[in-house]
């Protein structure tokens, strides 16, 4: 059984993910497709490097969340980012090895990964 100090560290983890889900309308919002298409090509990874990634660097201005079919399978897993103000980005064929980068250069430095976009898979 888990002590009580490992189990209000656990606590405090899932909490800090939860709140990372959540959005206040002004956050930036990363989407990643979690249907059955994204699951297989490996979205999930790539959701959970995301949340990491942004824990890490304490971004609370950014949503991490889930969404169904995002509608171009064969480039999955897809990653959506929405910024106030700004176009959509949509990121494919994503591996979680790619999830730092974006966070460090998209998210934090607001350039946009143009190599990893939906347009340079085309």
């Amino acid at each position: 059984m888990k002590t009580l100090e490992e189990l209000q560290a656990i606590r405090e983890t899932m909490q800090k993910q939860l709140n990372v889900r959540e959005s206040d309308g002004n956050n930036i919002r990363v989407v990643v497709g979690m249907a059955t298409c994204g699951i297989a090509a490996g979205a999930r990874p790539v959701l959970t490097a995301f949340l990491d990634e942004v824990n890490q660097h304490n971004l609370d201005h950014i949503t991490v969340t889930q969404t169904g079919c995002i509608g171009v399978c064969r480039l999955e897993p897809i990653v959506e980012i929405f910024a106030p103000g700004e176009e959509k980005v949509t990121y494919v064929n994503m591996k979680p090895e790619m999830v730092p980068v974006i966070v460090n250069e998209h998210l934090v430095n607001h350039k946009i990964v143009t190599e990893y976009t939906i347009g340079a898979a085309e």
